[in-house]
């Protein structure tokens, strides 16, 4: 029982500290970050592999490359993740209405 609770208070650890990456990370475009935006779909971490599922706020989106990689750096950083996997998709599509009530009001839509 001792060693469950152990293992869960490490795993909330490292899932609060991938959250806390995911939000440094920011479209060059603007300027409010990918958590926010609405744009991370999914964060699945098992052991010590983390799989993010994102969408962009456009296909054509031209920094996608760049914010994939520095999704990548980021959350390899966080101890205890050796493997990021970032899976880029786009259904369902992006609306403004999945950006935080902090991104819209940043972005003046509130």
């Amino acid at each position: 029982m001792q060693a469950e609770l152990i293992e869960m208070n490490e795993f909330l650890e490292i899932e609060e500290e991938v959250l806390r990456m995911l939000k440094t990370v920011f479209d060059p475009e603007i300027p409010v970050n990918v958590y926010d935006l609405g744009l991370i779909y999914g964060v699945d971490i098992d052991g010590s592999k983390c799989h993010i599922t994102m969408t962009l706020t456009a296909p054509s989106c031209p920094a996608g490359d760049f914010i994939v990689e520095d999704i990548r750096q980021k959350v390899g950083s966080v101890e205890g993740i050796d493997d990021v996997q970032v899976d880029v998709v786009f259904e369902p599509e992006w609306t403004k209405d999945m950006m935080s009530e902090e991104a819209k009001l940043e972005l003046g839509f509130l």
